[in-house]
């Protein structure tokens, strides 16, 4: 049903369970929106510039748009210093809050201090813990701006979800984050297809409805009349706006020419049960394009040039990370909602794929690959927390110190390889699958930057040039992996996976498949296991592989692949493209392997495809060995195959 101007839109249900809210706030917040999400999601427009809020308050609707830009403000002190500390320096936040009580002695010691007294980070860690310890976890200062609620005798040993603090964090960092006035605010930064949400505290509909104390100073009636006015005047200028109040009369005065809608809440900080119902006024201006609950919900937090930079690179060998920018432009002229990647390798492609929306499933047959993929792919949300991070980084009670045993003095030094058994150990404790995969695939990072030129097929340290990679210990390179996998988390709204299967036999549905094989060529060995043994060995823990004790690299026996002999690869490339002939084919594959570029189009013609070819100049390696440099046959064409 259309809403008319002035008309009021009744909802008698009570708010949906279903809501999918992303980040949680941080704080309970009296006026709080998380239970409204579903309703204000229908109005939020289909595309906006810079997301605004000016009464942040608790920020559930900020938190789960998890808008690109934002600009977020509040005339709250404690609240912004709160907001400015999470963007800046969580994990010194979660550490000071690991030394609070619950306890009632402690909450009032905690209440007395004065905030102007105390630093950025001990006034933020106060504000979550009153706020979570207190009475209903009501946020209340008396005039003289003095926080007055009771203590709530709560059973609580922690104050924070560790992991949601630093999903918060992570998105306050690319906001705004202002002290002050909402209109000047607003006024100042408000463009034309920007997006302004206003929650400002409600016209009270009773006389004893008080819930504008969260400062010092009251939103008087005159601040009503400047927000419709502003409110109004946005609208007029193309800003998108989105308002909620109480269902006072004046309200509905103020707003005469939007639409309004009622929605049935609780208030879940109320005195008695009694009083704990109510009505919110969402309003809106009338004959805007809204955005779908499913839009807003898969929404990207990042354009995919933006998304694609935070890529864990790597020197891994025949990764398509420098072909991206190819292959991106190439997906976008297709039409299709989910892809196969299934030689993922390095996930390059994939996390491209996942970074333009598509449900992605990944395949490779190393569970060093599959690893990655599950961090960075199939994963959407959680991270590996930095003080856990720092846990494997203590020596555990009991090691088996497999590395330190097995592995002396071939690949790194005795100190690397105690650390690399220190974390191994300590990895393996880890329950959470996302964690576990953030962790290995660090750990195997680590060793490979380690490693001099990345490979393991020799021994001994004759290529240690002394560069910054080489010199840093394994624990470093573990830190810096850890934050580079965890910054490479987000949501595409997609539930992706990854696998560890044989690509030949690989039969999950989509619709279009990567293919990224290993190439046949006569100039080198496509073994990635050769090559990479100790990184797939620490992957698997060397589960299900025998160590040849007898060779000097202590490697273990080469995965069977049908594409390492010129016999084998014909078939396999046409059982391939026979296999996933319905689905939409990209195929990269280079100029000097087999088969050839004649052969691969008279085969994908076989299945009666329509082939384009794009061609792409493309280096393989980084060509450092010096008797090779610009000689070593590693400057060829990528070809793209595109069979629909």
């Amino acid at each position: 049903m259309k809403v008319k101007p002035g008309e009021i839109k009744k909802t008698e249900t009570s708010t949906p369970d279903s809501a999918d809210t992303g980040i949680k706030p941080i704080l309970k917040w009296a006026g709080g929106k998380t239970q409204l999400l579903p309703f204000l999601i229908k109005h939020v427009p289909s595309d906006f510039g810079t997301y605004i809020e000016p009464f942040i308050g608790g920020g559930a609707l900020f938190f789960h748009l998890s808008p690109k830009k934002a600009i977020i403000s509040d005339s709250n002190v404690e609240l912004i210093n709160l907001y400015r500390v999470i963007a800046k320096s969580p994990i010194q936040l979660i550490k000071m809050l690991s030394n609070f009580k619950n306890e009632r002695d402690f909450y009032y010691e905690v209440r007395s201090q004065k905030v102007e007294n105390l630093d950025p980070i001990e006034a933020a860690a106060r504000t979550i813990y009153l706020n979570k310890t207190c009475f209903n976890g009501l946020y209340r200062v008396n005039r003289q701006g003095q926080f007055n609620t009771p203590y709530g005798s709560y059973k609580r040993t922690s104050f924070i979800d560790e992991t949601n603090l630093i999903h918060a964090s992570n998105l306050l960092k690319r906001a705004t984050i202002l002290e002050g006035d909402f209109q000047e605010v607003v006024q100042e930064f408000a463009r034309p297809k920007d997006f302004v949400f206003f929650d400002p505290p409600y016209l009270p509909v009773s006389k004893f409805a008080d819930f504008n104390r969260y400062t010092k100073e009251t939103f008087t009636l005159e601040d009503q009349q400047r927000l419709a006015t502003l409110a109004e005047r946005l609208s007029e200028n193309g800003v998108h706006v989105l308002l909620t109040n109480s269902t006072a009369p004046l309200v509905f005065d103020l707003y005469k020419e939007f639409g309004k809608e009622v929605v049935q809440t609780k208030r879940y900080i109320s005195k008695t049960s009694e009083t704990r119902k109510g009505e919110d006024s969402i309003i809106f201006p009338i004959n805007e394009k809204k955005c779908s609950i499913e839009k807003i919900t898969n929404r990207s937090l990042l354009p995919w040039e933006e998304q694609i930079a935070l890529f864990p690179s790597s020197r891994y060998m025949g990764s398509k990370s420098k072909l991206v920018p190819n292959l991106a432009s190439i997906f976008q002229e297709l039409s299709f909602n989910s892809a196969i990647d299934l030689f993922c390798g390095s996930s390059s492609v994939g996390y491209l794929l996942k970074s333009l929306g598509k449900k992605v499933l990944s395949n490779d047959y190393m569970v060093m690959n599959q690893l990655q993929a599950k961090a960075i792919v199939e994963n959407s949300n959680i991270l590996l927390p930095d003080e856990k991070a720092l846990q494997l980084l203590v020596p555990p009670i009991l090691s088996d110190n497999f590395i330190s045993e097995n592995f002396k003095g071939l690949y790194f030094s005795d100190e690397d390889n105690k650390q690399i058994d220190i974390l191994r150990t300590n990895i393996a404790m880890l329950k959470n699958e996302f964690e576990y995969a953030i962790a290995k695939s660090s750990l195997i990072r680590a060793a490979l930057k380690k490693r001099p030129r990345g490979i393991f097929t020799f021994t001994g340290f004759r290529y240690d040039d002394g560069r910054l990679d080489l010199r840093k210990s394994i624990f470093e390179h573990f830190l810096e992996g850890v934050k580079i996998f965890n910054q490479a988390v987000f949501d595409n709204g997609c539930e992706n996976r990854a696998f560890c299967e044989d690509a030949m036999h690989f039969s999950k549905d989509a619709d279009l498949v990567y293919m990224d094989p290993p190439y046949c060529s006569r100039f080198s060995d496509n073994e990635y296991v050769r090559r990479y043994h100790f990184l797939e060995g620490l992957a698997r823990d060397w589960n299900g592989v025998e160590i040849q004790q007898h060779t000097k690299t202590k490697k273990f026996r080469s995965y069977p692949t049908p594409f390492s002999n010129k016999v084998s690869v014909y078939t396999a490339f046409e059982s391939l493209i026979a296999k996933h002939k319905e689905k939409i084919i990209i195929l990269s594959y280079s100029s000097n392997s087999l088969p050839t570029k004649e052969e691969i189009k008279e085969m994908f013609e076989k299945q009666e495809k329509d082939v384009s070819i794009f061609e792409i100049d493309h280096k393989y390696s980084c060509g450092n060995q010096g008797h090779k440099t610009g000689d070593n046959k590693n400057n060829a064409k990528e070809f793209v195959f595109v069979a629909r």
